[in-house]
């Protein structure tokens, strides 16, 4: 029973089994947490997300191991939890298109794993399956703070 709790939980209730981009479509499981983490207290929205990425871990690790022991394309855990990364911080993440383009940008260094990106899946198990997650969200949070500073004002009102 519990090893089954943590594969449904690993592949994002099912949508890591889409037959096209599994981890595009997990990914937006990210969304709503991320609006649900932005709505707590800083503190509390830091440490809940900090605490999912840190069960994300052994839970990744377990699964990929019933899997056989790689980062499997239908564990979308990883994905789910680190997204929201990408917008903590940032007072108009809370605007659809700032969520929406914070999700491309987010999407687009997981898939293409530039450097440093790319190393953090030398890392073994569950840490390594994680970690290349949370390395994109983090580049892409430096990417959309500039986007947002560098936008022209008129841009603001949209939504």
């Amino acid at each position: 029973m519990v090893e089954s709790l943590w594969y449904w939980l690993a592949i994002g209730l099912g949508t890591g089994l889409s037959p096209v981009a599994p981890g595009t479509i997990g990914s937006l499981l990210g969304i709503p947490l991320a609006w649900w983490l932005l709505k707590q207290s800083r503190p509390v929205g830091w440490l809940t997300l900090c605490g999912l990425i840190a069960l994300a871990i052994p839970l990744c690790q377990v699964v990929s191991a019933q899997l056989g022991g790689s980062d499997h394309g239908s564990i979308v855990a990883d994905e789910i939890v680190a997204f929201p990364l990408v917008v903590m911080g940032l007072s108009m993440a809370r605007k659809p298109w700032v969520m929406a383009l914070a999700f491309v940008i987010y999407r687009f260094f997981d898939i293409l794993k530039p450097p440093p990106i790319h190393l953090a899946e030398l890392a073994s198990g569950g840490l390594g399956i994680v970690l290349d997650d949370v390395l994109a969200a983090a580049v892409s949070f430096f990417v959309l703070a500039l986007m947002l500073k560098w936008m022209p004002a008129t841009w603001f009102r949209a939504s």
